[in-house]
């Protein structure tokens, strides 16, 4: 996509989620998160690359002794619609024994998520959360549901905040929709 093109799309789309917002379910979310895991030396796994921005904001919120990895799987690649779930990276840090946070931009289907749940459980985290910064209201059953949920959305082709519309724009401090969809 043009930088053209990439700016038509955002003079067009819809303010969802204004960046006031936004901080103030960072705050929420780090709240609700911290008795849950502030003695547990907690694992947190940021996926990539979306939820880079939410992990960003979110972990300094986070006043409690932690460590931070990544991994990497997506079903979306550079498409718009979920495919065949793809490992691109597994966690470097060992989750066996261990309590795991997992950050993601997003819960749509929940497919991905589920998976990398029921992944790292299999290797052996004792518990896995789930901390997503925004969840898509699809009126319809998921196979996973997150621990902490920053906003709700409805259900329509999202971007900022991580979120990405053709590989642009997730670098916005605020959530929007594309006109038309």
């Amino acid at each position: 996509m043009t930088p053209q093109e990439a700016r038509k799309i955002f003079e067009e789309a819809d303010l969802l989620v204004p960046a006031a917002d936004i901080q103030a379910a960072l705050d929420r979310i780090a709240a609700e998160i911290a008795p849950v895991l502030q003695d547990a030396n907690p694992l947190v796994l940021t996926v990539m690359g979306g939820a880079v921005v939410f992990a960003g904001q979110l972990l300094p919120r986070l006043r409690f002794p932690l460590e931070c990895d990544y991994l990497h799987a997506t079903r979306y690649g550079d498409v718009t619609t979920g495919g065949e779930l793809a490992w691109v990276v597994e966690p470097r840090t060992p989750v066996q024994g261990r309590a795991v946070l997992v950050l993601d931009d997003i819960l749509d289907e929940g497919i991905t998520l589920a998976a990398i749940k029921a992944r790292l459980l299999t290797l052996g985290a004792t518990a896995c959360h789930v901390a997503v910064l925004s969840e898509k209201d699809l009126g319809k059953p998921k196979p996973v549901a997150a621990d902490f949920v920053g906003v709700r959305l409805p259900n329509r082709y999202v971007f900022g905040c991580g979120m990405d519309v053709k590989g642009a724009w997730r670098n916005l401090p605020a959530i929007y929709a594309v006109k038309g969809l």
